[in-house]
């Protein structure tokens, strides 16, 4: 009896053509892919064959506020973004918006609330992005002061008067109404204050991490951490002149873009980041490399980067009740446009997902 191939034939047929339709799906599904690709790749890197931009970029202080800039620095990020950076430190905020405006450098990153006074006085320069929003500040006194009443009659070590460190210091005393407390101007850095204390000039300083780890060894008291006040505040900041960002927007853009990145990056990455943080700051305890790690790239960090208005309102208005001449409006003195920029361009969610 004959066998019937027809149906044998007709299973090849279907084979060939479901095969076709695969092809042609797959094909479809890499053009869309592909096409997606292109619509949210980062539109902020150099271009190929483009020339490098040589960038200036100060801190204004040496702090574990700046991890996300040291990590970015170490590993090299702002090459792709067009930048050949240099990274320069000057004591103090007010050389340092001083430079900004003579060009030495181009971008300044540096707390806020330090800059706030000379930018609400009339120096011409902007905040463009601001990754930290809050209060890292700790209150560490001596051994025998073990709550804030024992500062009674004593002495708290700051930088100079006016200065961040003054005006947190009196911040925390007249929040908990401790009377005879003296501010003593030190000078110097956060560890020249430190040294101070421990030579009982002062009874307590406010700092940062990671000195406080070091402090807790030393067997001095971490008496409050200010973070607790919940107080508006701006702390690690991009700025740029108003200059560089009307005559090259794109420069400003692309720096932006590369903070956001660098955000990202150091989150992914925290033995980079902890090791960026041990170059620059000299420190080897991994305890204290673990709290800067921590307090800077998770507690206090804000992923959009965009800059709190209300609170440089109120920050000018702290300046203003404290006989500060304020010749600038508060919207005046920073431009969120370059962050919200990165969130129309698709390029966050390329970074962080949903």
């Amino acid at each position: 009896m004959r066998k019937n191939v027809f149906p044998a034939r007709q299973n090849c047929r279907l084979l060939a053509g479901l095969s076709a339709w695969i092809k042609t799906f797959l094909l479809v599904a890499v053009s869309i892919a592909a096409t997606r690709s292109q619509v949210i790749a980062n539109p902020y890197l150099a271009k190929a064959g483009e020339r490098s931009t040589n960038i200036r970029i100060a801190t204004c202080a040496v702090s574990g506020g700046f991890a996300h800039l040291y990590t970015a620095l170490e590993n090299h990020l702002f090459n792709k973004y067009g930048f050949r950076m240099e990274h320069v430190f000057i004591r103090g905020s007010g050389p340092s918006v001083a430079a900004l405006m003579a060009d030495e450098i181009q971008f300044l990153y540096c707390a806020a609330d330090a800059t706030i006074p000379s930018l609400a006085a009339g120096v011409d320069v902007k905040l463009v992005a601001a990754p930290l929003i809050k209060l890292p500040y700790v209150l560490v006194t001596r051994k025998e002061i073990h709550r804030l009443e024992d500062l009674k009659g004593k002495s708290l070590g700051v930088a100079r008067a006016g200065d961040l460190s003054d005006r947190l210091s009196r911040l925390l005393v007249k929040k908990f109404n401790i009377p005879d407390v003296t501010m003593r101007p030190i000078g110097g850095s956060q560890s020249e204050r430190y040294q101070a204390m421990a030579a009982n000039v002062v009874q307590g300083i406010v700092i940062t991490p990671p000195l406080d780890v070091r402090a807790k060894n030393d067997g001095y008291n971490i008496t409050y951490r200010l973070i607790d006040l919940d107080i508006p505040f701006i702390y690690s900041s991009l700025h740029a002149s108003s200059r560089a960002i009307r005559e090259r927007p794109e420069m400003v853009q692309r720096m932006v873009a590369a903070f956001a990145e660098a955000i990202n990056f150091t989150d992914r990455n925290p033995a980079k980041a902890k090791a960026a943080i041990a170059k620059i700051m000299r420190v080897k305890d991994e305890e204290a490399l673990t709290v800067s790690y921590n307090v800077y790239t998770k507690d206090i960090v804000d992923r959009h980067m965009i800059v709190p208005g209300a609170v440089v309102a109120e920050s000018v208005e702290i300046q203003r009740s404290l006989g500060t001449p304020i010749k600038r409006r508060a919207e005046d003195l920073y431009d969120n446009s370059f962050v919200h920029n990165l969130e129309k361009s698709g390029f966050m969610k390329e970074l962080w997902g949903k």
